[in-house]
């Protein structure tokens, strides 16, 4: 009988270890032939494209450090996890890790979690680009950014992203992702005919596109924050924006050369930012657009058969504003300490009372960051002290990242 017991002890241990996640270490000067562990970490070139012994349930940790590759610069993503068990991939806790150059998520990528990563390219525009158009031929710069091809039911969780030539690229073969949460400024270049390369632009026909949460900002006339756009030949449907807040320049646009439906935009804050839903398609089916606030711009809805516009607060610029001020807190659903703060301040106090219970209380410490800023110093400080807190606001619009101490 004991060692029935033994035996059956055993075999439930064995089953159990086996359905532990295990945790990989990616490093800046990490090497393929490595273990992968904290002291001896892979190289990411071969953690993120499957190279490596990574199963659904696994976290490949990167250490902190810049990770760089020329002249290919962006790192492919072939990870494949399950809906039980998404392959996590995100910086060792309090660390910064930064990509210079960009992610290109590739098939078969599915249920592959990316986190809190910094994405840049390092080299700095040119002063000066004869050639216009998308692609021009004197212009050499690294792509760079977050460029998704090919990846199934994958999440891109509150990444920045910055100075690329365009911040995100999500295309139809991209299925049923989620962009949450990221912070997307100063992309793109301007060139004799516009700016050019957008914080967001992406194409969708099967399967639903959730992009949420996120602040969007251009630095180049011509460029758009939201750019879910293609020709006659193209897709724009299935789409969830929400809660997204858009500023400073750049279209928030949802429209085609083909017909598009199934598109919900919602509780969206922009300011001197219009939206447009629809471009030139002769007609459209279905969408549903409420409770956004466009403030220093206009919303179109064009075109569609079926159209739902409601609760949608429109202020062009000159147009009387409404007492006191308006607070749009947006807390994290997958980060318990972090927010984002949309804050309309009509009367253009130097001071807003921001109310921030319940994701803040009482006793609890905070810092308030510029969005463009999230690793330097912080705008605020301090300890909470009751139900709101004073936020310094230079303006009649100001857009801040929230977080309070774990």
């Amino acid at each position: 009988m004991r060692a029935v017991t033994f035996l059956l002890r055993s075999c439930i241990l064995a089953v159990a270890s086996s359905s532990l996640a295990a945790g990989w270490f990616v490093g800046p000067e990490g090497a393929p032939a490595n273990p992968g562990t904290r002291e001896a970490p892979w190289d990411i070139a071969s953690a993120l494209d499957g190279k490596q012994k990574v199963a659904p349930g696994d976290t490949l940790t990167l250490l902190a450090g810049t990770y760089k590759r020329r002249p290919k610069e962006q790192f492919d993503v072939r990870l494949v996890g399950t809906e039980e068990k998404p392959i996590h991939v995100r910086p060792a806790p309090g660390a910064r890790a930064t990509i210079d150059g960009g992610l290109a998520v590739q098939a078969p990528s599915a249920h592959v979690w990316i986190w809190d990563l910094e994405v840049l390219v390092s080299e700095p525009n040119p002063e000066k680009i004869e050639t216009g158009g998308s692609h021009p031929k004197d212009f050499d710069r690294p792509w760079g950014g977050l460029n998704m091809f090919g990846g199934r039911n994958c999440k891109y969780i509150h990444l920045a992203i910055h100075d690329t030539r365009q911040g995100i690229s999500c295309w139809t073969g991209e299925k049923d992702c989620e962009i949450y949460g990221c912070v997307i400024y100063d992309n793109g270049w301007l060139a004799p005919d516009r700016g050019h390369g957008h914080c967001i632009y992406t194409q969708n026909k099967d399967g639903v596109k959730t992009i949420a949460n996120c602040i969007l900002t251009c630095r180049y006339p011509g460029t758009y924050t939201m750019h879910a756009y293609g020709s006659s030949r193209a897709d724009v449907d299935n789409y969830l924006l929400t809660d997204n807040i858009a500023y400073g320049l750049g279209t928030f646009l949802v429209g085609s050369g083909k017909p598009s439906h199934n598109i919900r935009v919602l509780r969206n804050c922009l300011h001197d930012v219009s939206m447009q839903i629809g471009y030139n398609a002769p007609e459209n089916e279905d969408c549903e657009v409420r409770d956004n606030v466009i403030v220093n711009g206009g919303l179109s809805i064009n075109k569609y058969k079926k159209a739902v516009n409601e609760g949608n607060l429109v202020l062009a610029k000159g147009a009387k504003r409404p007492p006191g001020a308006k607070i749009v807190l947006l807390p994290s659903k997958y980060d318990p300490s972090r927010a984002h703060l949309a804050v309309y301040n009509w009367e253009q106090a130097r001071e807003v009372q921001v109310p921030v219970a319940p994701f803040l209380k009482p006793g609890d410490s905070f810092r308030l960051y510029d969005p463009k800023g999230l690793f330097g110093k912080p705008v605020l400080e301090g300890k909470c002290g009751g139900e709101a807190i004073a936020v310094p606001v230079s303006g009649e619009f100001a857009v801040f990242v929230l977080f309070k101490e774990k």
